[in-house]
């Protein structure tokens, strides 16, 4: 019977250090908590290859010079800004159990997206510039 227990203590001990091993090869400690702390070389080098995410300007053309509008719906949000009678959609966020089901972002006259729920009727916001300014319909 010591056999057994010295057998069985003696697998469980292997099989952690195989894991706490195996942790530290994918460079991820025991913990979870990373303990590199990025230097400010490091920061500026990884900022200067980062890209946009989409949606922050959803053409990926450079955002215009004048802020966004906030135009809030019960399907979702959408940040709109205007250039002369040229509409753009900046970044669209659907509401709690909504998805997009489709975009026009623009730069147009007229854009739109169309926020759908799991369940329900669709919530589509056409946006146009009125006076230098977005407006949904």
């Amino acid at each position: 019977m010591k056999k057994f227990v010295l057998a069985w203590a003696a697998t469980a001990v292997a099989a952690t250090g195989a894991s706490v091993a195996v942790l530290g090869l994918l460079g991820t400690p025991l913990t979870g908590a990373s303990t590199h702390v990025l230097t400010a070389e490091e920061v500026q080098a990884a900022l200067s290859t980062a890209t946009p995410r989409a949606g922050g300007t959803a053409t990926g053309q450079p955002a215009p010079s004048q802020p966004g509008k906030l135009i809030r719906s019960a399907g979702g949000t959408v940040i709109a800004s205007c250039d002369g009678d040229l509409v753009t959609l900046r970044s669209w966020s659907p509401a709690q159990d909504y998805s997009v089901d489709g975009v026009e972002p623009g730069p147009a006259r007229e854009a739109s997206v169309e926020f759908e729920p799991h369940e329900g009727e669709d919530v589509e916001l056409t946006i146009t510039c009125e006076g230098g300014q977005p407006v949904a319909r």
